[in-house]
């Protein structure tokens, strides 16, 4: 089959994963799109929102549609590393053996990632990055694909602990998730105040994913379109050419992955609109995600009520 085609057979699977999710996630277009963006992109993803807006549930119902092994961790503070990479534990011949824990599975829901301690936070590092987890020297490799997808809940803030720009940065996408509309939310509420439980078929598989990933990495990216994603990250690194909107409102900026990111997932949004190459167009519908958690507002922006959004919007302009 050649590059075509797969990608044309990728924007089918795509809508038919759509729609099973649907049957489950009402509204929230904008959340599931830029979540299977990262799916396909291979990256991971913090989802933030106030409780109640279904992340838990959209996790689970994509990694059903998906025919993938999930597996939820409730953050807390008391939760340790072990708790997440497993441990070594004696058998009765009294040799070590590895107990995997919860991180061993294709899709990863860290639940409420800011109510655990650094350490525990740091747990997620090696396997986000690496792909595998050390424990006493030996490393363990993931199942592929593997995905983090984290929540965040933006509104307690009384005994968490921020996620350090370092593991932030790890994160493919920050989506936001807002409230439903009203109709939305009287759909919400019909569908699940009756007992009416939802069958989901598994649209696609593991290898599937793989391949659809290998063909997204294989698309060609004009120049003007790589070189436009890395002026638009590095327009937001204070002091640098061509940033004064950065100098003025940022305290720190975006990195080179932020680069990579934009042009990994311009291309990924392109596959999912039919398109055989990323555009400009593609790099817009994605910088928000990619760099709202990248960028540090200053004093004058906080004092002046402007949003990281706002700020990658100017940039944008």
């Amino acid at each position: 089959m050649s590059e075509s085609e797969l990608l044309d057979n990728f924007v089918k699977q795509y809508h038919a994963l759509k729609s099973e999710m649907g049957k489950v996630i009402v509204g929230q277009d904008k959340a599931v799109d830029s979540l299977l963006l990262s799916i396909f992109t291979g990256g991971h993803c913090l989802l933030v929102g106030v409780p109640g807006l279904a992340k838990t549930l959209m996790v689970n119902t994509l990694s059903r549609a998906l025919g993938l092994s999930f597996s939820r961790i409730q953050f807390t503070p008391d939760l340790m590393p072990s708790d997440i990479t497993g441990s070594e534990i004696l058998d009765e011949n009294r040799h070590f053996q590895f107990i995997k824990g919860p991180v061993f599975a294709n899709i990863v829901l860290a639940d409420e990632i800011n109510r655990t301690p650094p350490k525990t936070q740091a747990a997620l590092l090696e396997a986000m990055q690496e792909k595998c987890v050390t424990v006493s020297g030996k490393s363990y490799p993931l199942a592929a694909p593997f995905f983090v997808l984290a929540t965040q809940n933006p509104i307690e803030q009384e005994g968490t602990y921020p996620l350090p720009e370092a593991q932030l940065d790890r994160f493919m996408l920050n989506i936001r998730m807002d409230y439903p509309s009203f109709q939305e939310e009287v759909d919400i509420v019909k569908g699940t105040t009756v007992d009416n439980t939802q069958e989901i078929k598994v649209v696609m598989s593991a290898e599937d994913i793989l391949g659809y990933q290998g063909v997204i990495r294989r698309m060609p990216v004009p120049d003007n379109v790589c070189q436009y994603a890395v002026r638009l990250s590095s327009s937001t690194r204070p002091g640098t050419e061509d940033a004064q909107l950065a100098t003025k409102y940022l305290s720190w900026g975006a990195g080179p992955r932020a680069s990579q990111y934009l042009v990994m997932g311009a291309k990924t949004h392109a596959a999912m609109q039919g398109k055989y190459s990323p555009d400009i167009e593609d790099v817009n519908a994605v910088a928000v995600e990619v760099l709202r958690h990248r960028i540090v507002r200053n004093y004058y922006a906080e004092a002046e009520g402007i949003s990281t959004e706002e700020i990658v919007g100017q940039l944008i302009k």
